[in-house]
C-alpha cells in the first residue's frame, strides 16, 4: 500500500486489497462529483462548504486508486457549465482550486503521481493558470497513476475543438475527407494519449451525464452512487468496482464470442510459453 494511504483506516486498506486480490481492476476511472451544493443545504450550510468538504473525499478517492493499482483517475472537477454559476460561488472555487493545487501537489510529487489537465484551461484565472502550470511540471515525470482534472470542460466542447482542427487539416490538404475516421477523431480530442475510462462513477444519485467525455464513454461501464460527493470515501468506490468486476464488457459481441475469444488468448499464451 503506497504511503499516500495514511489516512485510510486498517479496514479500508484491508477491504482494497481485498477487491484488489479479485483482479479485473479498471485501468481507468473517471468520476461526475455530484452533491456537494445539497449536502450543504441539507446542513443550512453555504454551498462553498460542500465543495471545500469534498476536498477530503477526492484525497481519500485518490488514495483507494493508487491502492488498488489504477492508472488513469479523471475527476469532472469543473465544468464549461459551471461558470454560469453565481460569480461569488465561482470565485471561491478559483480559490478552492489554487489551495489545493498548493497543498497537494508536493503530495502527488512525493507519491509518483503524475497530475494532467482537459478542457480550456485558458479560460481560467491567470493565478489558477499559473498554479496548474506550477503542478503540472513538477509532476511531469511521475508515472504510477495519473490525476487528470477536467477544468472548464464540457464533452461538446471538446467535439468542437476536435472537428474545428480536423476540418482544418481537410482545408489545408493534410488529410482527405475519407481518411475521417473514429480513430482520427479520438487522437483529436483532448484524451489523445489516454485510454477511454473502464468505468464512469456518479455520485448524488443522479442519472446524467452531464456533458462529460461524451465520446470517451461510448462503452465505460457506469455506476451511480447515491452518496452524495462530501460523503463518499473509500468503501464508495470499492463498492463502484466491486460491481464493475461482475459485469461482463463485450463491446458489441455476444457472451460467447467473449468467452471464445479469452480462450485463444490463453492457448495462444500457452504455445508461445
Amino acid at each position: 500500500m503506497s504511503k499516500l494511504a495514511k489516512n485510510l483506516s486498517s479496514t479500508d486498506k484491508r477491504l482494497i486489497e481485498e477487491v484488489k486480490a479479485k483482479g479485473n481492476i479498471p485501468q481507468h476511472i473517471a468520476i461526475i462529483m455530484d452533491g456537494n451544493g445539497r449536502w450543504a443545504k441539507k446542513r443550512s450550510l453555504p454551498r462553498i462548504a460542500g465543495h471545500q468538504r469534498g476536498t477530503n473525499s477526492v484525497r481519500e478517492t485518490v488514495e483507494t486508486c493508487v491502492g488498488l493499482g489504477v492508472k488513469i483517475l479523471t475527476l469532472y472537477t469543473f465544468s464549461t457549465e459551471n461558470w454560469k454559476r453565481p460569480k461569488e460561488e465561482v470565485s471561491t472555487l478559483m480559490r478552492l482550486i489554487v489551495k489545493s493545487l498548493q497543498n497537494e501537489t508536493d503530495v502527488l510529487n512525493k507519491n509518483d503521481i503524475r497530475l494532467t489537465t482537459i478542457g480550456d484551461t485558458n479560460s481560467l484565472p491567470d493565478v489558477v493558470q499559473k498554479e496548474l502550470k506550477t503542478a503540472l511540471r513538477k509532476t511531469a515525470q511521475n508515472s504510477k497513476m495519473i490525476l487528470n482534472l477536467a477544468l472548464s470542460y464540457s464533452g461538446r466542447w471538446e467535439l468542437v475543438e476536435a472537428l474545428k482542427h480536423i476540418t482544418s487539416q481537410v482545408i489545408n490538404k493534410k488529410i482527405k475527407v475519407d481518411e475521417i475516421s473514429e480513430d482520427l477523431i479520438s487522437r483529436n480530442l483532448t484524451t489523445f494519449d489516454m485510454p477511454d475510462p473502464d468505468l464512469l462513477i456518479r455520485s448524488g444519485g443522479e442519472f446524467r451525464i452531464s456533458n462529460f467525455l461524451l465520446w470517451q464513454i461510448a462503452y465505460s461501464e457506469i455506476f451511480i452512487s447515491d452518496v452524495l460527493w462530501p460523503e463518499f470515501k473509500c468503501k464508495n468506490l470499492l463498492e463502484a468496482v466491486k460491481n464493475y468486476q461482475k459485469r461482463e464488457r463485450r463491446f458489441g459481441l455476444v457472451s460467447e464470442q467473449i468467452s471464445t475469444n479469452i480462450k485463444n488468448i490463453k492457448n495462444a499464451k500457452t504455445h508461445t510459453k
